[in-house]
């Protein structure tokens, strides 16, 4: 197994350059439309399926995809209410903003915090900004400083600085694995830990699948003294509205011939062409949701199976402006990564 993510992993400057290298732009007609029903005229991006809370992922998501549509407007004031609003003194990003309650948990959301960065490093790129690239550079070594652990030989993301680490277990979200990012920031902040981020969550993402489906859960335990993964405690036991994402990291990191997609495009596939598949499915009891998945993870769906395929094309799915904010953004993200991946309809 590991030889095998040996040959997935591409050297950290490589991977780093040709992924800053590709400027085209998405140029999704559905950001026109995201953008009047979600983003504030402040910069606050709303979440309206969580009673219209901001946090550190929806602003990092809406200034990636800014940035892949040439907008630089739309970042600006979306990076401006964010470091206005949520930033720490040590350069990362308080997770949740409630409307009337200001920040009520000052504790970050480390994948919030590496889709700013990662957004940061691409606006560098694009706009030429030495501002945006030292941004993201302080929020890498913070990432670096306080959201990791070493355990043996195995360096861990925690998904957050605070409550995710006891004396004998670590508690991981595996959909926190931005491995765009890990390789992105790498180039800006060089670290050997970031290569030893990225081969461990690949391995983690091998060995941590469960169930009739072999997939992997939104949450997960690692024994500190043994590394032995576990399902979380006190957390559904799904391969949920979290771990959806995880298929669309590994491809858009070009690791998509990961045994996790491969489980993952089994699962989704598995009602028939025309029929969507079930939102979640419990890892211990195979029990599915009462309800399909959002056109946003059918999005990921199609373009993990067009890249699995080495053939095809994806287009953002028009349904996604009658969705709300979550799917609709992870369709957006879907267009982002297909245009770094050459899977754009033209």
């Amino acid at each position: 197994m590991a030889a095998d993510i040996q040959r997935r992993l591409l050297p950290g400057a490589a991977l780093a350059g040709a992924f800053l290298s590709r400027q085209a732009s998405a140029t999704t007609p559905p950001w026109s439309t995201f953008k009047a029903r979600f983003l504030q005229p402040d910069g606050r991006i709303l979440d309206t399926g969580n009673g219209g809370v901001s946090h550190s992922e929806g602003q990092g998501w809406g200034m990636l995809v800014a940035a892949a549509n040439d907008d630089r407007e739309a970042f600006d004031r979306i990076w401006s209410w964010t470091t206005q609003t949520l930033r720490r003194p040590d350069g990362l990003h308080s997770w949740r903003f409630r409307p009337g309650a200001a920040v009520d948990d000052p504790n970050n959301a480390t994948d919030g915090d590496l889709y700013i960065a990662l957004a940061l490093v691409r606006a560098a790129a694009r706009w030429d900004s030495a501002s945006y690239r030292d941004s993201a550079a302080q929020i890498a070594r913070a990432i670096l400083g306080v959201c990791t652990v070493t355990l043996g030989d195995s360096v861990l993301l925690l998904p957050g600085a605070q409550g995710f680490s006891t004396t004998t277990h670590v508690t991981i979200n595996p959909s926190y694995f931005v491995f765009p990012a890990f390789q992105a920031l790498a180039a800006i902040a060089p670290d050997p830990r970031w290569s030893r981020l990225e081969r461990n969550a690949l391995q983690i993402l091998d060995r941590g699948r469960f169930g009739t489906w072999a997939l992997p859960p939104d949450w997960l335990s690692v024994h500190r003294a043994t590394g032995r993964l576990q399902l979380a405690d006190n957390r559904p036991p799904r391969f949920g509205f979290d771990a959806v994402r995880i298929p669309l990291l590994l491809a858009w990191g070009r690791h998509h011939d990961a045994p996790a997609n491969t489980a993952a495009r089994r699962f989704w596939s598995s009602t028939g062409a025309n029929t969507a598949p079930p939102a979640w499915v419990d890892l211990r009891t195979a029990e599915v949701a009462p309800y399909p998945a959002s056109s946003g993870v059918r999005a990921i769906a199609r373009l993990i199976e067009a890249v699995a395929q080495g053939q095809g094309s994806f287009q953002t799915p028009n349904q996604l402006i009658t969705e709300d904010y979550y799917a609709s953004m992870l369709g957006l993200l879907a267009g982002v990564a297909a245009v770094d991946l050459n899977l754009v309809r033209r």
